[in-house]
């Protein structure tokens, strides 16, 4: 599982660059103010989550616990749907769709996946005194 999360969120952080630079050269000329600052903080959101992803997978190997899968799991779906649903907001807007309240309603179910994950992050890791009574590893 942590390879995987180490894949993933280095496949979600080059997206975000990509889609960054993009927003920041592209798209300046072609939509307005208000949905330039929603991509940005959607770019904003999906590299500091693929960030979070990294820590995730690199807290698993001292933390194997399913709690740690599902922190990393919502973060990801939290990436789909919050950056995901304001992409795919801007992009239809662009193409003249107006009728947008279906994916509207999509983003703040990301931010609470976004919650949920690191939440799950808070609660995967163990107290102190679990931490002092803990085999030592030879890794």
């Amino acid at each position: 599982m942590q390879r995987t999360f180490f894949r993933t969120a280095a496949l979600l952080a080059m997206t975000a660059v990509i889609l960054g630079a993009f927003g920041a050269h592209a798209l300046k000329e072609l939509i307005s103010e208000q949905a330039l600052t929603s991509f940005h903080t959607a770019t904003n959101y999906m590299m500091t989550h693929a960030i979070a992803l990294f820590i995730v997978g690199q807290m698993y190997r001292h933390y194997k616990k399913k709690s740690m899968i599902w922190s990393g799991n919502f973060f990801v779906m939290g990436i789909i749907m919050f950056s995901g649903s304001i992409y795919l907001r801007i992009a239809l807007s662009y193409m003249g769709y107006e009728k947008l309240d279906i994916i509207n309603i999509i983003t703040p179910f990301g931010g609470l996946m976004f919650i949920l994950g690191w939440l799950m992050l808070f609660v995967s890791i163990p107290p102190r005194e679990q931490l002092e009574k803990a085999p030592k590893s030879d890794e």
